[in-house]
């Protein structure tokens, strides 16, 4: 693939949004004109499930957001918030709080941004009561993962045409950002590649795992970050990817169990990457395993929090709401957990 192609545009104060490939044109307009249809699943179809085929992929196209290069970036990442609660509103007045005094470049959502089915169309008022509204206090953009309840049925994921709505929506909104299924946003001295797990789960994984394995080692950024909303481990109620929610990961109930989660995060994240955020599980986590070198971070507490449970060693936990806050610089990456009145619970720095 050719590198990314460069616009001769001015930079936007905040960013520049372009959708590169080499048969299609720049732009998320030409991105989107350029996809092929997608097929129907055998599997998923005889289980009475409509879902994209692998087929419907984008690895070629390489969506990226390009950021203006800074020296020290920090940002935000936030999971399963969208309740449009007193709970979101009490963890977003808290980023609020924390980006004032700290400072924050952008946000990354983990996914179930819209509970409890995500939402019916572009115009969803549900963009404005659980997005729009509960961060009308910060002025960063807001670069989205999509989960399971953003794919509907409840959480059980199954629609998957609802993502076209939040792609849709980046054009009504001045802080959503969300060009593709996954993309890069590259921001010079880290890049973030976010993933979208849902589709892993059923089992659609072979495109996100080749763009992995094609992009990460052609970074060019002295920190490399994957984020998406299921966890490789966690000690909260879902835990750990092969085992979600105590099934076992034996290949009969692969979706439920996260058998494909773990074979896609095995094969192109783990030590591959610095970082991989997530949430699925409404606590806050650093745990102490690595994924063969991989930090793991479970930031999942933006508008819900229940109790941990799992035996995997951490090296902090807590199942108060909060958000993790992430300074980079060329040599030195540090995280902080923040519960929702803005109180530091915990923070780490890792070396280059």
């Amino acid at each position: 693939m050719p590198p990314p192609c460069h616009s001769t545009a001015v930079f936007a104060p905040l960013l520049v949004l372009l959708a590169c490939s080499p048969e299609a044109g720049t732009g998320r307009a030409a991105w989107r004109d350029n996809q092929p249809s997608p097929g129907p699943d055998p599997a998923l179809a005889a289980a009475g499930v409509n879902a994209p085929t692998a087929s419907a992929s984008h690895a070629a196209e390489d969506t990226v957001v390009l950021r203006p290069p800074i020296d020290v970036v920090r940002f935000v990442a936030l999971g399963d918030p969208g309740m449009g609660d007193r709970n979101q509103f009490a963890v977003a007045d808290a980023v609020a709080a924390v980006c004032a005094t700290q400072g924050c470049d952008f946000a990354v959502l983990l996914g179930d941004n819209i509970y409890n089915s995500g939402v019916e169309h572009v115009d969803d008022p549900q963009f404005e009561a659980k997005f729009e509204i509960p961060y009308s206090n910060v002025d960063f953009p807001f670069y989205p993962a999509l989960g399971n309840h953003d794919y509907g049925g409840g959480g059980a994921g199954h629609e998957f045409w609802k993502w076209e709505y939040y792609l849709d929506y980046s054009e009504r909104s001045d802080k959503w950002v969300f060009p593709a299924r996954y993309y890069r946003v590259d921001a010079g001295v880290v890049e973030l590649f976010a993933l979208d797990t849902n589709a892993i789960v059923w089992g659609m994984l072979e495109d996100q795992v080749a763009w992995l394995d094609e992009r990460v080692p052609r970074s060019t950024a002295n920190w490399t970050i994957a984020y998406g909303h299921h966890p490789y481990r966690s000690n909260g109620h879902h835990g750990n990817a092969g085992v979600y929610d105590g099934r076992a990961g034996d290949g009969v109930d692969p979706i439920g169990d996260g058998a494909y989660m773990k074979e896609a995060l095995e094969a192109a994240v783990c030590g591959k990457v610095d970082l991989f955020l997530c949430g699925h599980d409404h606590n806050l986590q650093w745990l102490a395993d690595t994924c063969g070198g991989t930090e793991l971070i479970v930031s999942g507490a933006a508008g819900k929090s229940s109790s941990l449970e799992g035996e995997n060693e951490a090296l902090f936990e807590d199942d108060v709401l909060g958000f993790f806050w992430v300074e980079v610089s060329a040599d030195e990456l540090t995280g902080v957990f923040y519960d929702d009145f803005g109180e530091e619970l915990y923070r780490r720095t890792l070396q280059k």
